[in-house]
């Protein structure tokens, strides 16, 4: 094992929580809207990595509200719009993504996180991009 990820694991088993492990990350997003003859693949960054989460064995005697997980989530995010190429002069041709700035480990918020990944749900172009 790398030194840096050792270092890591044992001081987030120590204080609770490897915010080192989750930070922003390079991804790319495939966006396209029926109505527009092109796909535009858009580079951000999203949050991802390991957060430590405590699981209690006595899952029947808490509140639902203190079993919830820590996940990898935005501290900070600001967000930018893309122009998608190929759209008639009706239809909107803009799309707004975020980016992330920072990120934490917390619960995920709903307001703007996506907090459960579709299985199937795929991340390409079924159209030309440009």
């Amino acid at each position: 094992m790398r030194p840096f990820f050792v270092v890591s694991l044992l001081f987030g088993l120590t204080f609770g929580q490897t915010a080192s492990l989750c930070a922003p990350s390079e991804y790319t997003i495939h966006v396209e809207k029926r109505e527009c003859a092109y796909c535009l693949a858009i580079n951000t960054t999203i949050c991802a990595g390991f957060c430590l989460t405590r699981d209690s064995n006595g899952k029947k005697l808490l509140l639902k509200s203190a079993l919830s997980q820590n996940v990898c989530t935005y501290k900070e995010m600001l967000y930018q719009t893309a122009l998608i190429p190929g759209c008639p002069h009706h239809t909107v041709p803009y799309y707004s993504y975020p980016v992330a700035l920072s990120c934490k480990c917390g619960k995920c918020n709903t307001d703007y996180s996506d907090c459960v990944r579709e299985r199937g749900r795929t991340n390409y172009c079924t159209k030309p991009q440009k």
